[in-house]
């Protein structure tokens, strides 16, 4: 593993490092062979040995993924191709979404791309079924993969490099060509197949109206697409998320089925006497561990059990008797070896973290590992029972504890009620809900509909204790994202505190140990990028968010939010996707005031969203009275006022004041201008710098600003460092000549979605601020961007997708 991270520091493999790797492998096989080294010295060759080959692998895997993109000029033209579909698609008649690999692609195009496919809007009829293993002709439009860069954030550029997609496109008109194309060795084709017809055969079984039906197919085969964001903010406040997924416990229950079959049907001949039914079952067990892994699509927790119920089953062949941590390493060893991308993925750290917790913390409980002592039978039931649940609220906590610098790190929440929500949720789901579903699934319908409807009801029953825990105000704690000087401080501590031992003896020291995890939780220590601000200073974060608009503004202790993101899709907004995220990895959980420009749906769409999750003191826009959002604010009772210009307030020695629209505008049920127009534009301005937010004004709305800015307030800005959104993400309609010489801005920025179909910026303004010698910045670009303006007349700039050098970024300039 970390062979494989240092390529993350490396922008590419010059021939000089191939050469020394190849040099420091030779000597580590030298010391290796030489008898007469020390036994250090040997050590030391093969950690170096190990650490080279890990180097060379992961290379070699990301060149292939490198070699699969698609070529910067075939972006946005008309495609014809064909192929078909390998995957599980996602999705339904009214949109799906697709891996699709081309057959023999021409002219330079990835293997294997990543398609969506959506009805036509000005012909809405529904797409046909896409099936695995269906052969298409489509035609396409395909882009490179890209995705909107900002901290905190779901990175799907990653996620494309991981999935080895090299373009991203959507379909404009499908022929099918064949209706099922699977070789007799394609293995996992077929599983993906099988999978499809599990999800349709469950989706039958169901009732339309079955809210948990995503839950059932989630536990039977991985798939949570289906699973309502609702429902996973149950789960996540509730700590129960890791049960919605095919967890390790799941795989070894079928695997421990698929023994205990193989085992009673060896034993019913002179089998035995051929192989003993121990090898049999753990054979058994194994392979029922492999097929349902790839049946419920390969992922990480289900991997590392298909691969320690295989290692036990090798040691039992080969007359060996692995320790617990051996069958673990090995385990470890094989994710890594067939994924390396592996490590950047939450369940990994999760899977394996929560496992090898189990096994230090419980080392010298024998009775938890299974092995018996011989004296089982001596004690009273009742102290069996006891002893058992003793051992499993231990386990509980330990893993609890263990995994807390982990979900602080990729949730950035910790759920409180989580012992006591897994105490109902971990019994109903693992030992009634996921048995009967998987039974039901996998036999007959006319049997397996009467077992998945009360796996549904089951799981309704305990949907309701569980909304219930997550209503309490306090079954939740959000922290920021922790540094990793707080991770390795937090990580001692716990290995101290859940060390093996008596508990009662030594629970002071355990304690102890475990306040080192505090600092995780405090926000004022969170220096990394975002160092705390003096009076007079302020920062602004820029975020990717496509066609769009949402800063946030912050000075020494108060926060603004200028607008709020489009809408994306018919159940997601940028609030969810981006804005939510961020703020929760900063540890932010009140902002002073929201400041919306206008009512456009990609100024507002990610407001509602905000409102139920972040705690908002005031509201501030250019809306029409009947607007919900302003119907929203009145339920929570926050107050609001409209934006007009001539207003000014000042935080922490920080002047904000706002310029459009004019003071007499009347906010009724229907604007009187065109909502572009009555913009909300506000300036922020200490004694060095002078900060624009223009929202979506136009030319006539930046023609009245003109006429405000009198020679006196002219000569205000004049010695101040301007730095000037671009009007309407850079449209035609706006940035005119006149504003921006009688303003003179040294720096513009504008948000805009990459390739969008607006055309924005319009190339006619990117020249006008070419011509005037103004830098433009553009998130598509630069990813997000955070200014920060110091008292020291200096301000300091960083653009996420050019100062984070990773592996899976390149630069849109190259």
């Amino acid at each position: 593993m970390a062979g494989g991270s240092l390529l993350l520091f490396l922008p590419k493999i010059p021939i000089h490092w191939a050469v020394g790797c190849f040099l420091i492998g030779a000597m580590c096989c030298l010391f290796i062979c030489i008898k007469q080294s020390s036994s250090f010295l040997r050590q030391l060759a093969i950690l170096s040995l190990m650490f080279v080959l890990g180097f060379a692998w992961n290379a070699h895997y990301a060149e292939n993924r490198l070699s699969n993109l698609l070529p910067p000029e075939m972006e946005g033209t008309d495609l014809t191709i064909e192929g078909r579909v390998v995957a599980l698609p996602q999705g339904n008649s009214a949109g799906a979404k697709f891996a699709f690999e081309i057959n023999e692609p021409v002219n330079h195009l990835p293997k294997r791309i990543y398609l969506s496919w959506q009805p036509a809007w000005r012909n809405p009829q529904a797409i046909p079924e896409v099936v695995p293993g269906q052969c298409w002709r489509f035609k396409v439009k395909l882009k490179r993969p890209y995705g909107s860069l900002n901290p905190y954030t779901f990175d799907f550029e990653r996620w494309s490099f991981h999935q080895d997609f090299g373009a991203s496109g959507s379909v404009r008109s499908g022929e099918l060509l064949l209706s099922k194309d699977i070789g007799l060795t394609e293995f996992e084709l077929r599983m993906e197949l099988a999978r499809w017809s599990l999800r349709k055969k469950i989706q039958k079984l169901l009732p339309e109206d079955a809210r948990y039906a995503g839950v059932i197919i989630a536990l039977v085969m991985g798939d949570q697409n289906a699973i309502d964001q609702d429902d996973w903010r149950i789960f996540n406040a509730t700590g129960i998320g890791h049960l919605i997924s095919i967890s390790g416990l799941h795989v070894t229950m079928l695997a421990g089925v698929g023994a205990s079959i193989a085992a009673f049907i060896w034993r019913r001949r002179s089998w035995p006497l051929l192989i003993p039914v121990g090898k049999v079952a753990a054979s058994a067990g194994f392979m029922t561990a492999f097929f349902y892994a790839w049946l419920a699509g390969f992922q990480i927790p289900a991997q590392r059990t298909m691969y320690m119920v295989g290692v036990v089953a090798f040691a039992l062949w080969s007359g060996r008797n692995p320790r617990s941590f051996d069958i673990w390493w090995w385990a470890l060893a094989l994710v890594l070896l067939i994924d390396p991308m592996a490590p950047y993925t939450p369940g990994f750290w999760l899977s394996f973290g929560a496992v090898a917790a189990i096994l230090y913390a419980m080392g010298d409980s024998s009775g938890l590992l299974g092995i018996p002592t011989g004296k089982e039978l001596e004690i009273h039931w009742t102290d069996r029972l006891l002893q058992a649940l003793r051992e499993a609220c231990r386990v509980q906590a330990v893993v609890t504890i263990a995994l807390l610098p982990f979900t602080l790190y990729w949730f950035y929440q910790v759920s409180v009620v989580s012992p006591l929500a897994n105490a109902f949720a971990i019994p109903v789901v693992s030992y009634v809900v996921t048995p009967l579903a998987i039974a039901g699934a996998l036999l007959p319908e006319f049997i397996g509909k009467w077992l998945l409807i009360p796996a549904h009801m089951a799981m309704e029953y305990l949907a309701v204790v569980l909304d219930w825990m997550a209503s309490w105000n306090w079954s939740i704690v959000w922290a920021k994202q922790p540094e990793w000087w707080s991770l390795l401080l937090s990580g001692i501590g716990i290995i101290y505190a859940i060390r093996p031992g008596d508990l009662k003896h030594h629970w002071k020291s355990r304690a102890l140990a475990l306040s080192l995890s505090m600092p995780m939780f405090v926000p004022q220590w969170n220096y990394l990028n975002h160092l705390p601000l003096a009076p007079g200073e302020f920062r602004a974060t820029v975020l990717d968010i496509g066609q769009g608009t949402a800063v946030l503004l912050e000075t020494a202790n108060r926060k603004l939010l200028y607008d709020t993101g489009p809408i994306q899709g018919k159940k997601d907004d940028a609030g969810q996707r981006v804005i939510l995220p961020y703020l929760r990895g900063r540890g932010i959980d009140q902002i002073d005031r929201m400041v919306i420009s206008h009512s456009d749906s990609d100024h507002v769409g990610g407001a509602a969203t905000l409102l139920r999750q972040i705690q908002f003191d005031s509201m501030m826009g250019s809306l029409p009275s009947n607007n919900p959002l302003l119907q929203n604010l009145q339920t929570r009772k926050i107050p609001s006022f409209p934006c007009r210009f001539g207003q000014r307030w000042i935080w922490d020695d920080v002047e904000f004041i706002v310029w459009h629209p004019h003071e007499e505008t009347l906010f009724e049920e229907q604007y009187s201008r065109k909502p572009n127009e009555m913009s909300c534009v506000l300036e922020v301005r200490n004694q060095q710098t002078s900060f624009w937010l223009t929202g979506d004004v136009e030319k006539q709305g930046e023609a009245e600003m003109v006429e405000r800015l009198a020679p006196m307030r002219l000569k205000e800005l004049a010695d101040k460092q301007l730095i000037f959104m671009a009007p309407h993400h850079g449209s035609k309609t706006s940035s005119s000549l006149e504003l921006l010489k009688n303003l003179e801005p040294d720096q513009a920025f504008a948000q805009n979605g990459y390739r969008n179909r607006y055309g924005h910026p319009h190339p006619t303004v990117s020249a006008r601020y070419r011509d005037l010698r103004i830098a433009f910045h553009q998130t598509p670009i630069t990813g997000a961007q955070v200014w920060t303006f110091k008292n020291n007349a200096q301000f300091s700039t960083q653009f996420w997708r050019h100062d984070i050098n990773r592996l899976w970024h390149r630069s849109l300039e190259d």
